[in-house]
């Protein structure tokens, strides 16, 4: 298992630098993995990722669909908050591993 410092802090992360360790997340780290994927976290990014980190614990899939059908923000918005690849992007931030239905 890997390991990097964010801000400071020792995290647990697979190859692909996606923390093995939810609980090692913190919203300061969020904001420094945010800053290495090119975000700016605003109060709408932060409940995405609650949305996300509440769905994980849960062991329910998530998809780019659940998120826009969360009522937080619809899929093009999604698509803005973290461009390119949303939901990779955002479980990286988000401090869990990466969706099986990322490739």
């Amino acid at each position: 298992m890997a390991q990097k410092i964010i801000a400071g802090v020792t995290v647990d992360v697979n190859e692909e630098g996606y923390f093995t360790n939810p609980a090692q997340w913190t919203k300061d780290l969020a904001v420094e993995v945010a800053k290495e994927e090119g975000i700016q976290l605003t109060d709408k990014h932060y409940a995405v990722l609650d949305f996300l980190r509440d769905r994980h614990s849960k062991g329910e899939a998530l998809t780019i669909r659940s998120v826009g059908n969360s009522g937080i923000v619809d899929i093009k918005g999604f698509y803005g908050l973290f461009p390119g690849a949303p939901m990779k992007k955002a479980a990286k931030v988000a401090g869990i591993p990466k969706p099986a239905s990322c490739v």
